[in-house]
């Protein structure tokens, strides 16, 4: 079995990308500075990333699952350009207040619930303890809190120089 590793989530809008409400075009993507590099970062300290991003347009009928994953996919590929990868992208679609029918529910992968958070540690060998999570929504700190990690609250600027910020104090805070 492969040795447990820490993992880094990573909420998406606001925190990999500028939140301009409901990003589903690669026009209307523009990375966080020191986004890529962030994730690039951790990927060299042998740490997995997950992003675990909320998408309740696509219940809203704002734009498809299809029209996400073309997202996501030309995102990962900016990303691997910058030598930095994700090793998975949990999404939840689902709103209970959705107009689409299909995604009109109240979901438990929808934060703040930590239904995504607990799923990536479920398939991948996470180190729970030696985790966190970065989110710019209370509700993300939520869902790690419930998934039993920590969460931190990304409030703009330099995301390489707020993880790297993040990472330094947890750690002190694991050691004493």
């Amino acid at each position: 079995m492969a040795p447990h590793r820490p993992a880094l989530f990573l909420d998406r809008d606001g925190v990999i990308n500028l939140d301009k409400g409901y990003v589903s075009r690669v026009e209307d993507f523009e990375f966080i500075e020191g986004a890529p590099e962030t994730i690039a970062r951790f990927n060299a300290r042998g740490w997995l990333v997950f992003v675990v991003t909320n998408q309740s347009g696509i219940a809203r009928n704002y734009y498809t699952e299809d029209d996400m994953h073309a997202l996501h996919a030309w995102m990962e590929a900016r990303l691997a350009e910058a030598g930095a990868k994700i090793d998975r992208i949990y999404y939840c679609p689902f709103h209970e207040e959705g107009e689409n029918p299909r995604y009109r529910k109240d979901s438990f992968d929808r934060k703040p619930k930590p239904g995504m958070l607990l799923q990536a540690m479920a398939e991948f060998p996470v180190k729970r303890e030696s985790s966190f999570l970065i989110g710019d929504k209370e509700a993300d700190i939520e869902a790690a809190r419930a998934a039993g990690i920590a969460g931190f609250l990304f409030t703009g600027g330099n995301l390489a120089d707020f993880a790297e910020w993040t990472l330094a104090g947890f750690e002190d805070g694991h050691r004493g």
